[in-house]
């Protein structure tokens, strides 16, 4: 049977990812008939808040946690309701040489000449990121050599002679991704620079605020958003087969847009998958009774965990742990950095548990790619061990229990990531993260290749943290993909 006139749309939108959503928003704002297809029971991806441990009432953002180069503009174009706040500090690194008695807490203001090298190669970049593609040419900028030509290492120990402030510094430059710090693939260069482009801030009311503040958006501009619904193949000319409540449906339109990886996007079409990056991180969720104690007398425990807990993160472990499970091993110490949400934004907690001194933290562990032979509980493990390597009591004595008397600790690892999400191999950026610009000799003829959402495929486009500007908590994908659509009307 054919597909129906009622089944045709102007645009069909395969996952409900935050990037995903943006999109359908834009489009169905300007009278566009939009349809978008999510797996899952809830909309958000991995931008999702929710109870981690039972019978506790605290909505933790279980995969990812912090709202990065998300533009004041789309906020203001989709009416969205998405307070965000800058954490009071910017970072504490406990010294490894003292075992934690000492440490470096960072401001704003410790950095500042490095800052501006890095300005003057960011800043170019941002502000082309509501725009199409700028040629690499175009936008050379600043200290692009140092930072965009040569691998980052040499700058960071340029900037400084001091290991644990070089840690500090590299740490950018490898969230999910896994490099050295002298990788000829450049790949830790551009990581730096996506993380560098913009303050990472903290969402009120955590990762499904914004989400659900884009759904409502979506919505109310007239979207259709169907959740429990599973997309089976796409076709180049548009058809997209799905199945949900144990039937199968059809739909057609006039562009398919793609929140999911590429490499999904590929089965999906029947083609070969292109070849990706895997991820390389470990996530750990914790609820505490309260903050732990500290070796370092000289911080408080509010003052470390109120920017980015840097944990076994000098330049000398950083690299000695990349050599570590560039082997096959669990680097030991596993390099860490901690996130406490509920300091800055305690609405995600119950007022019973807000008073009871309760706190959330969030530790993501580095350098443990997909593929390495450990098991969930065996990466938990060592991100345990690494946090209590600088505390003054075991980081277990103040984890809070659930309904059940069971430790308030829940871990992600790659293989959770592709499995519940399918982030393929884990990875965050759904593959790797690109420049944030065209090369000199690209093609840039069609809206799709100007905006950087282009496949293979003339009405399928990117629109998730696969294309050419995505990853992050930013709505950029989205943007773009719907810019491009837009323009080819």
């Amino acid at each position: 049977m054919g597909v129906t006139q009622s089944d045709r749309f102007d645009t069909v939108i395969v996952g409900g990812g935050h990037n995903a959503l943006t999109a359908a928003a834009y489009l169905a704002r300007v009278g566009q008939r939009v349809l978008l297809l999510e797996r899952l029971d809830v909309l958000g991806g991995a931008a999702i808040s929710a109870p981690a441990f039972e019978g506790v009432d605290a909505r933790l953002s279980r995969y990812s946690y912090l709202v990065s180069l998300m533009p004041r503009q789309i906020i203001d174009d989709l009416g969205l309701d998405v307070r965000l706040a800058r954490r009071k500090y910017a970072s504490y690194t406990p010294d490894p040489a003292d075992g934690g008695r000492s440490g470096f807490l960072a401001s704003t203001h410790d950095f500042a000449e490095f800052g501006a090298l890095c300005d003057s190669v960011t800043r170019p970049m941002w502000d082309s990121m509501l725009k199409p593609l700028q040629r690499r040419s175009d936008i050379r900028a600043g200290a692009w050599e140092q930072l965009v030509e040569a691998p980052i290492g040499e700058v960071i120990r340029s900037a400084t002679p001091d290991d644990l402030q070089r840690g500090v510094l590299l740490t950018d430059a490898l969230i999910g991704t896994f490099a050295s710090a002298d990788d000829p693939s450049l790949q830790q260069n551009i990581c730096f620079l996506y993380h560098q482009m913009n303050p990472w801030d903290v969402p009120i009311g955590g990762m499904g605020a914004v989400t659900g503040s884009l759904e409502a958006s979506a919505r109310r501009h007239g979207a259709e958003l169907r959740t429990g619904a599973e997309v089976l193949s796409i076709s180049p000319d548009g058809e997209v087969r799905y199945g949900t409540g144990g039937e199968e449906h059809t739909v057609a339109g006039g562009r398919v847009l793609s929140g999911v990886s590429p490499a999904v996007l590929a089965n999906l079409l029947g083609e070969t998958p292109p070849a990706g990056q895997p991820g390389a991180q470990v996530k750990v969720n914790l609820l505490l009774k309260r903050l732990p104690r500290l070796r370092d007398e000289t911080v408080t425990p509010e003052q470390a965990f109120g920017g980015t807990f840097h944990i076994n993160e000098t330049y000398t472990q950083l690299e000695n742990a990349y050599r570590q499970a560039f082997s096959g091993q669990i680097p030991d110490p596993l390099p860490c950095e901690i996130y406490c949400h509920s300091l800055a934004d305690p609405s995600i907690l119950s007022p019973q548990l807000r008073a009871s001194g309760a706190q959330t933290l969030t530790v993501f562990g580095l350098h443990t790619p997909h593929g390495l032979a450990a098991t969930g509980e065996q990466l938990q493990d060592a991100v345990l061990g690494s946090l209590n390597s600088v505390l003054a009591e075991p980081i277990t004595d103040v984890v809070a229990t659930d309904v059940h008397g069971r430790p308030c600790i829940e871990t992600k690892t790659t293989i959770d990531l592709e499995n519940a999400l399918g982030m393929t191999a884990g990875n965050i950026f759904h593959g790797g993260l690109q420049w944030p610009f065209a090369e000199d000799d690209e093609p840039l003829e069609t809206a799709a290749q100007r905006w950087g959402v282009a496949t293979a495929h003339d009405r399928i486009l990117l629109c998730g943290s696969g294309s050419r500007r995505g990853g992050g908590v930013s709505g950029l994908g989205g943007l773009h993909a719907a810019m491009a659509v837009l323009e080819a009307r």
